[in-house]
């Protein structure tokens, strides 16, 4: 379906197969329809894989899939195209558990133009223009992380001070070793409170663990504009899968990467909904969260004890969006190529409108420019989701009127994949609702 947030509303869509080869172009007049493929297919049926949008935004890689052990790209390149096969997928998959533990693997796009994996407990930096593994990276306590023990991963947000070459991958929660099993005889083991970081572009990767204020699987990171981590979603104990977890956790966490560590965590304020298996958060170009979903069952139950089919929406805002801060806040933003439209190459630069109260002064205000993808959610993975704090060149102040901040493209693609970003200005922090743009060639 078509959901307006602003007002509320829903338009059905109609598909006539499984999911598998569609593609749905955004429009503005909510008249757009999915566009069925006649001519691409998968070479593997692929249940539980991961997409990654590539460089040139036109081709996307596949990876893993239940029992299957390979990768492939949409569209193809050439008509006899098929799967790859991928040995640490082989390796990583753990025979005696549904699902192997090595479902939904993490795959984030590094500044090098490969590939970060992670699966199960292991990682690897993938070549997949040659089909070559780089080299394995340590594991993060030799914890299970990928479905059905769901944890969950971001890549932080990108600098352009380093012009964004330090990559650094975050991966969070998870279930027991033997969780899964233990669910069969009524069991439910506690998830992983962990958390480990890594600097995938570093000379000798290695994970920096801490710890949330509690247990965690199944939840949902998103980057918020600020650019801290939010963690939302989940339950304390089990797996994901029907029936197979307890305990939700209704208080969202917020991480802030910057901060010292022992300080990064703080809990926020809680739901009323649990929100369990197939529950799912993405970040709204207005400011806030949207959360909805949560059906532990293998069909629809709206009468389940304790947790009962859910089909309530949530919109979870984040402190700073609210009135509080509208005073500080930049409104009224716009967003010009040298064109004059929204369409942005890349290297040029761009000017990024807005109003900020000056209260009287025409110092340079405290202005940040970021760029969030556009991501695909479910079952607790954001794919592709990644964010850049882009190069702020000058910002003009005049006492009266809006401010003018001149701003940079990223150079590459490998950087930002072409396609559809939500870009926000923060003034000393606080952002404000954010515009789509669309970086291309």
């Amino acid at each position: 379906m078509d959901y307006d947030v602003a007002t509320n509303t829903i338009r059905p869509l109609s598909i006539r197969t499984d999911t598998w080869i569609r593609y749905f172009r955004p429009c503005a007049d909510r008249n757009c329809v999915w566009n069925e493929s006649s001519s691409t297919f998968l070479a593997e049926g692929r249940w539980y894989a991961t997409n990654q949008v590539l460089p040139d935004g036109e081709r996307v890689i596949i990876v893993g899939g239940l029992n299957v052990f390979s990768y492939e790209f949409i569209p193809k390149s050439r008509d006899d195209e098929g799967a790859y096969d991928l040995p640490f997928l082989h390796d990583t998959r753990e025979p005696h558990v549904k699902g192997g533990n090595n479902l939904y693997p993490f795959v984030h796009l590094s500044s090098d133009g490969n590939l970060f994996i992670f699966a199960n407990r292991d990682s690897i930096l993938f070549d997949y223009r040659r089909g070559t593994v780089l080299g394995p990276s340590p594991s993060p306590r030799r914890r299970l992380r990928n479905y059905p023990s769901t944890g969950s991963s971001v890549m932080l947000p990108l600098e352009h001070s380093d012009n964004f070459q330090r990559v650094e991958v975050m991966v969070c929660g998870g279930a027991a070793t033997g969780a899964f099993q233990a669910t069969l005889n009524g069991d439910f083991y506690q998830g992983l409170s962990s958390c480990g970081r890594m600097v995938i572009t570093g000379d000798d990767p290695r994970w920096e663990m801490e710890d949330m204020p509690g247990p965690r699987l199944m939840s949902d990171m998103l980057l918020l504009p600020t650019g801290d981590v939010l963690l939302i979603n989940g339950a304390t104990h089990g797996c994901a899968g029907w029936e197979k977890a307890i305990n939700p956790v209704l208080a969202p966490y917020l991480y802030k990467p910057k901060d010292p560590q022992g300080r990064r965590f703080s809990i926020l304020r809680a739901s009323e909904i649990p929100r369990m298996y197939h529950s799912t958060a993405l970040l709204l170009a207005d400011g806030r969260v949207l959360v909805g979903g949560s059906n532990p069952y293998f069909r629809y139950n709206f009468s389940g004890y304790p947790y009962a089919t859910e089909l309530r929406l949530e919109a979870f805002t984040p402190h700073y969006m609210g009135e509080y801060y509208d005073e500080l806040r930049p409104t009224e933003v716009t967003v010009k190529s040298v064109r004059g439209d929204d369409v942005l190459k890349y290297g040029e630069l761009f000017t990024v409108g807005f109003q900020l109260d000056r209260r009287g002064t025409t110092s340079a205000p405290d202005v940040e420019i970021v760029a969030s993808a556009a991501s695909f959610v479910t079952h607790s993975l954001s794919m592709h989701q990644r964010m850049l704090r882009l190069e702020c060149v000058t910002v003009e102040v005049t006492v009266e009127g809006p401010l003018m901040a001149l701003v940079r493209v990223p150079t590459s693609p490998v950087t930002a994949p072409t396609g559809y970003y939500m870009l926000t200005v923060l003034s000393g922090g606080i952002p404000s609702k954010s515009k789509w743009v669309r970086f291309v060639h």
